[in-house]
């Protein structure tokens, strides 16, 4: 079977778990979803795993290999797809000014703009 290896973030109630998972390459139970929504998979076999306890961000472990049991999962993604990660968190951001406009104000700049 074809595999590959792909970088995700699972959250347990206590642990935050980044690591990767491996996944048919393509076809049946290749994507995320589906591999993850399998009944008869009682555990996520992670390789590469480093866990951040949620409570205590700063207590990191690191695990060449570590089983997850499903029923502990609460969260799981794509690593690559993640948007809430800490570095593109919305408050380390500078505050973006916005300009709130009422239906009636926009129409008007609207039709001035047209005309």
């Amino acid at each position: 079977m074809d595999l590959r290896h792909e970088d995700i973030i699972l959250e347990t109630d206590r642990y935050r778990i980044e690591g990767k998972l491996t996944l048919p390459r393509e076809g049946y139970r290749s994507r995320l979803s589906d591999y993850v929504n399998q009944r008869d998979r009682e555990f996520f076999a992670i390789n590469e795993a480093t866990l951040t306890a949620l409570d205590a961000p700063d207590q990191v472990r690191h695990a060449s290999f570590l089983m997850v049991a499903r029923r502990h999962v609460r969260m799981v993604t794509l690593a690559a797809e993640e948007s809430f990660a800490d570095h593109d968190s919305p408050a380390d951001a500078a505050p973006r000014a916005t300009k709130r406009t009422t239906g009636s104000a926009t129409r008007r700049a609207s039709r001035a703009k047209a005309s």
